[in-house]
Order: C-alpha cells, then sequence, then structure tokens
C-alpha cells in the first residue's frame, strides 16, 4: 500500500500563514449579515467542474504520467465557488517544478500557490480555495491515513468547513486503449486509462465520503498560468511580498519574445502612469509606462520588489 508521507493540503497550510485560506472578512455594513451566509451551507452533494477545469486535469496528469518525474505523485490546488449544496471548481493550481514528491508524498510549492491564487482571484473575489487533487502511482483509489491526518486539520477553515478531495489513478479497469470519457461510478470521472475519484471531508468527519462529480460548461481560470509557472516559482515570493506592499499590482499573462511571459503592472499617482515588470524565463525587464508609453529602466537590482522600489525612489527624486 502506498503511504502518504504528508497531506498536501496540510503541507501548503502549515508552509505559510496564508490570508487567501482564510474567510474573507466582512465589510462593516455587512458584519451583521455573515452569520445568515455561513450557515446556510449544507454537506455537499455534488461538485461540478468546468470542462476546461477537467481538460487540464487528464491532459497534465497524462503529461506527467509519460514525463521524467513520472513515477511521483503530482497534484494541484482547486480554486472555485461554493454554494449551498455544490461546489463549482473554476480554476487549478499546479504543484510546481519545485515541488517534493515521491511515489508516496507530494509537497507543493506552496510560494507558487500563493502568488497563483492571488492572481486568479484579482478578477473575481469571491473564488476560494475548495480542496486538492493528488495522484496515487498505484491503484489506491482512496485518500490515504496519512492524506486523512493532514486534511482532517484543516478542513474547517474552508467555506461550510468541508473540502473536496480528488484522488488520480492510472488503473481505469474499463479503459480500452481508446481517449474515451466515461463516469463509472457517480463519483469517479474516468479518460482512457486515466481515472479521478471525487471525495469529500468536513471538520469533524471520521472519514471520507464519496462525493458525485459532473462538468458544466467553463474555462479553467487558472490555465494561461500554467504556461508561465516556473517564473511564477522563481519569483513568487517577491512578487507576494510587493502586493502586500504595493496597492493595486495587476497580473497578466503576455506574449513574450521567445513565448508566454508574465507581467506585473505598479500604478503611480499620476493617472496612466506606472511600473511594469516583465518576466520571461530567466530574464527581468524594468519599464516605466508613461501615459501608455513604455520606457525601458535598469535599476540594476536582481530582487524584484527592491529593484521596483529603487524606480519609486528614483521617480520621487525627480519630482522634487
Amino acid at each position: 500500500m502506498l503511504r502518504a508521507v504528508v497531506s498536501i493540503a496540510s503541507r501548503l497550510l502549515g508552509d505559510l500563514k496564508r490570508p487567501f485560506l482564510r474567510q474573507p472578512v466582512p465589510e462593516p455594513e455587512t458584519q451583521a449579515a455573515a452569520p445568515a451566509k455561513i450557515a446556510r451551507y449544507q454537506p455537499l452533494k455534488r461538485v461540478l467542474l468546468t470542462d476546461g477545469v477537467g481538460r487540464t486535469l487528464f491532459e497534465e496528469y497524462a503529461a506527467h504520467q509519460a514525463g521524467p518525474r513520472g513515477s511521483e505523485e503530482t497534484g494541484w490546488v482547486l480554486l472555485g465557488l461554493r454554494d449551498q449544496e455544490e461546489a463549482i471548481v473554476l480554476a487549478t493550481l499546479p504543484a510546481g517544478s519545485a515541488r517534493d514528491a515521491g511515489a508516496g508524498h507530494v509537497q507543493f510549492n506552496s510560494w507558487g500557490q500563493v502568488l497563483g491564487s492571488r492572481i486568479v482571484r484579482q478578477a473575481d473575489r469571491r473564488l476560494t480555495i475548495l480542496g486538492v487533487v493528488h495522484t496515487h502511482p498505484g491503484s489506491l483509489r482512496h485518500p490515504s491515513d496519512g492524506d486523512y491526518r493532514g486534511d482532517s486539520i484543516w478542513v474547517g477553515q474552508l467555506r461550510g468547513g468541508e473540502g473536496i478531495f480528488g484522488i488520480g489513478t492510472a488503473d481505469n479497469p474499463e479503459h480500452n486503449g481508446l481517449a474515451v470519457a466515461i463516469q463509472p461510478k457517480p463519483n469517479v470521472q474516468c479518460l482512457g486509462k486515466l481515472r479521478l475519484s471525487w471525495y469529500c471531508l468536513a471538520n469533524g468527519d471520521r472519514n471520507y465520503r464519496p462525493l458525485p462529480a459532473g462538468y458544466t460548461l467553463g474555462p479553467d481560470l487558472a490555465r494561461p498560468l500554467h504556461s508561465v509557472w516556473s517564473v511564477i516559482e522563481a519569483h513568487a515570493d517577491r512578487l507576494d511580498r510587493l502586493c502586500r506592499q504595493q496597492a493595486g499590482v495587476v497580473f497578466e499573462v503576455v506574449a513574450g519574445e521567445h513565448g508566454p511571459a508574465l507581467a506585473a503592472v505598479i500604478p503611480l499617482a499620476e493617472k496612466g502612469n506606472a511600473i511594469r515588470v516583465l518576466l520571461e524565463g530567466k530574464e527581468v525587464h524594468f519599464y516605466l509606462l508613461k501615459n501608455g508609453e513604455p520606457l525601458r529602466a535598469e535599476p540594476h537590482e536582481a530582487r524584484i520588489d527592491r529593484a521596483v522600489y529603487l524606480l519609486l525612489a528614483e521617480l520621487a527624486a525627480q519630482v522634487d
């Protein structure tokens, strides 16, 4: 039997005190209504994946199996919306190449998850962590005892006090050599030989229970980030610190010289002016945007957050 050394989600919670894992603080005028909103959550009866999310999970699972680390576990964090009795998964954040993984465990790159969640949620603050998916190289289609020990610690912090957990295996018995999507059980989704088994765990539960799963139309809102995930991993801690210190930082995936690149825009006091940081591969370029026109800047500092503050100091000196 495979032994999960550590729960994915437990590691995510333990490595960092993440603000996005906590319940959002209501605005002052809505605080009185908050208990009613929390009370409306009932035990989950179903999870829906957008077809884009389903495509991401199966495509990246297949690519993982065919890659040099195919014998290891891998996984994804799930973001979406929690309704009264069901949840809709709208985005996936990958474990990342910097993950610590083996045949019986996977530990996500926590900094990458923090920044990835921040970027996805800049378009919709309602998005929240719903749970995680991780794979088992063998045929254990159920979360392990090690998974339970970790997951039971933190599911109470999720909306509704309940988390969604998917287990990926490559042992679909109905596999006939064709990449055909089937659903042999309400909580099981298959594509070819790949199989996702869905469960939920509520705060205080002694065990997971099967969770019926289905599809709905829609994209994976985080899929563009997967193409620049190595960049996110490399700079996540500095960029996240910059977001916490500067209001209004916006990220976007753009076309670079050699492929997709990540751009961070830090607005300045003057309307239409900003600092733009372009990250492509190992290269980092800085620009001053004046009335939308880019001017190349050279702060001569390798650390992104320090470089931005050097540019801000230089701009302040010009004003004086």
